[in-house]
């Protein structure tokens, strides 16, 4: 395309940079620029983010759009452009009529598609997202794009519309928000436009006390959609998502719900994307990558158990659900409810900024709607005699006896497997992989293998003593099971777990039997269970990593919560005091408030904003310098652990460095990481992986 009346220039003080080879423009800085005036074009330049994950090209190009394509690149569209002498995919982030590139634009290849898959809201969201994680944009555009399906696109658009989706009333508080504080005002706001934002610690259903934690989202949807909004659901698990979609559909009839999850193949998830885009379905149910699906007007956003590892992406910008949707609800003025049986530390401390609210119900009914939990002391295990000792004391074994002559009880063990970590028979030395030195695992016919590059390890010597025996050092679902099976051989014994024999089983009958099932992989007992034991409580609560306190009583309240009115649930197995009393207590605010505070003294997130960084150690330590220059906290480098193990993305994590900050400079801090992951990559310098607010530090 030429300009008209000359060349656009670009004032002295910009800069530009190119790269070595092919002196292609790679940086740019936008001017004002001069008008290209080329009659009958509307607006002449597309400007295109690629699909690139290099950091120096993290920036739109100018591309003249052609005539035939005016109407088709609309801003959002997929298209093809030549780049560095090869063509690239990439999307129109905006049309323009200036231009700040010297010499003649380069035309548009293609338009792959007209639908305008990034509306403004979703450019507008990817931007915020990449800013505060300190990544790429086409990187965050990948975890909110699902994969192209073509004849799914054609059929979607061509198809008939559905009806028009029902006019909604204000739906009373009553049996289900009027127990928590706040609850009546929350529905109000909703369906007055307004955007509350809240904290919500929700109760188990209990019968006469409680209404179970889908039903109060489903009256708050009915409240949003009152106002002719929007409502989105993020949930860890596609079986999770799968079920509240089901209670928003019976609880909301002839309101069209999408589901959107990964596991459910490129076809579906992307008709399921287009009736979202299209304007089809106005409530949305997905797993993490669901919080960036493009709903209009959006109303309410509901993020459920946030504490959840699966709701943060492994891939960079390796952002959390919980924080997409947070920028979205400032970004398009919408609800949130941070929602869980239990809560995390990161909504607290949005709650004590004051960002959002605090949402729970009083201490007597939650003292109602709770089972009752025991946490045996050392006197009351001193009392069983030798058996107080044993991993299963009389006193559990007592209760168990007593359950399942009324129904089925719960065994939740930390670990999955028959001996997930053995040691040598001799020293006691934990025995370790020859080939990765990753942990040794047995399974029930006595094979061994690695648990991280899964090898057979057959003729095993100890690198300390030389002993070629191996005992076991903790035990497994499976184990445990087998040892029940034993302990009560009339009793029918059901294992879940993601690596048993059966998998993760979801639901089990009122019959009296035994459940053995590793965190998160308890099945729903029709009724509810008579008894639930949790076993091998320092596990999990005593780990020497961030956060593991926190995760335990997630954990142990996932398993609480399936106790029938009445039922004991036991805790053993020396957890951590301060977890154990706040589990014992039902106090998961003041056990949050308590692990917010402890990490604001250790400078630790989310008190404090922190990137860890993995990569080379001189380019760790040139990363640690720039940020000691600017006044940031540094740690390290360090190595992070045995040799081989990764770093993420498959890189070998030779040292890992920690850069922090108080809260009130975390946009300062991703904007310089920003910028030195671009110089780096303009340089092409070994690349360093960087994680800002990591769920684990070391």
């Amino acid at each position: 395309m030429d300009v008209v009346g000359g060349v656009a220039r670009i004032a002295p003080s910009q800069e530009r940079q190119r790269t070595g080879s092919q002196g292609e423009l790679l940086s740019v800085p936008r001017g004002n620029g001069r008008p290209l005036q080329v009659p009958g074009s509307g607006l002449p330049v597309a400007r295109v983010l690629l699909d690139s994950p290099v950091p120096h090209l993290d920036r739109t190009f100018d591309y003249s759009v052609p005539d035939t394509m005016t109407e088709e690149a609309a801003p959002g569209t997929r298209v093809v452009v030549r780049f560095g002498g090869k063509e690239m995919r990439g999307w129109v982030w905006e049309r323009a009529d200036t231009t700040t590139h010297l010499g003649r634009l380069a035309p548009l290849r293609r338009v792959i598609s007209d639908l305008s898959v990034l509306p403004a809201a979703s450019r507008r969201l990817v931007e915020a997202v990449a800013a505060r994680s300190a990544g790429v944009r086409s990187d965050v555009v990948r975890l909110a794009l699902p994969s192209r399906h073509a004849a799914t696109e054609r059929l979607e658009r061509t198809s008939s519309p559905p009806e028009e989706s029902p006019a909604w009333a204000v739906p009373s508080a009553e049996g289900t928000w009027g127990v928590y504080d706040g609850g009546a005002q929350l529905l109000a706001d909703l369906a007055a436009g307004g955007f509350p934002r809240a904290g919500w610690c929700a109760l188990p259903r209990r019968e006469g006390v409680s209404a179970a934690w889908q039903r109060c989202v489903a009256v708050a949807a009915q409240a949003s959609l009152a106002s002719g909004r929007g409502v989105l659901v993020v949930l860890p698990t596609t079986g999770q998502a799968e079920a509240v979609a089901d209670v928003l559909r019976r609880e909301l009839p002839g309101e069209r719900v999408a589901l959107l999850s990964a596991e459910h193949g490129a076809s579906r998830r992307y008709r399921a994307f287009l009736q979202v885009l299209l304007g089809r379905a106005r409530v949305v149910v997905g797993t993490r990558s669901a919080a960036f699906a493009p709903v209009a007007d959006l109303g309410l956003a509901v993020v459920w158990d946030d504490g959840d590892s699966r709701l943060e992406e492994r891939h960079a910008p390796y952002v959390h659900a919980r924080t997409v949707l947070a920028l979205r609800s400032s970004l398009e003025g919408a609800g949130l409810l941070l929602a869980g049986y239990s809560r995390s530390a990161q909504t607290q401390a949005l709650v004590e900024r004051g960002w959002c609210t605090e949402l729970s119900a009083p201490r007597e009914v939650a003292r109602r709607a709770t089972a009752r939990i025991e946490v045996p002391g050392a006197p009351e295990l001193e009392a069983e005699g030798a058996s107080g000792t044993a991993r299963v004391p009389s006193l559990a074994h007592r209760a168990l006896v007593s359950a399942l002559t009324e129904g089925p009880v719960l065994v939740q063990v930390p670990r999955g497997g028959y001996a997930p970590v053995v040691a040598c028979l001799q020293c006691r030395e934990v025995a370790r992989c020859p080939h990765c030195s990753g942990p040794l695992a047995m399974s029930r016919g006595g094979r061994t293998t690695c648990r991280w590059c899964a090898r057979p390890v057959g003729q095993w010597q100890c690198p300390q003593c030389g002993g070629t025996r191996l005992r076991m050092v903790t035990v497994g679902s499976s184990r445990t099971g087998e040892e029940l099976g034993r302990a009560f051989p009339h009793v029918p014994v059901l294992v879940s777990g993601a690596r048993e024999d059966h998998g993760v089983v979801s639901t089990v009958g009122p019959r009296p039997r035994i459940i053995v099932a590793t965190p998160g992989a308890e099945p729903v007992a029709d009724g509810g269970y008579r008894a639930v034991l949790i076993l091998d409580g320092a596990v999990i609560s005593s780990r020497p990593e961030l956060g593991s306190a926190q995760e335990a009583l997630r954990l142990w309240t996932g398993a609480a919560v399936l106790a029938a009115p009445g039922a004991r649930v036991i805790l053993l197995g020396r957890p951590a005091p301060a977890v154990a009393q706040a589990f014992l207590r039902w106090d998961h605010v003041g056990f949050a408030r308590r692990e917010l505070r402890e990490r604001d003294e250790l400078h630790l997130p989310p008190a404090w904003r922190a990137a860890r960084l993995d990569g080379h150690e001189w380019s760790v330590e040139g990363f640690l310098a720039q940020a000691q220059e600017q006044g940031f906290e540094t740690l390290g480098p360090v190595l992070p652990g045995p040799v081989g193990e990764t770093a993420g993305d498959g890189g070998v994590g030779e040292a890992r460095g920690l850069i922090r900050c108080p809260a009130s400079r975390g946009s300062e801090l991703a904007a310089m990481l920003r910028h030195h992951l671009r110089e780096r990559s303009v340089r092409r310098e070994d690349p360093v992986r960087v994680e800002l607010d990591p769920t684990s530090l070391w």
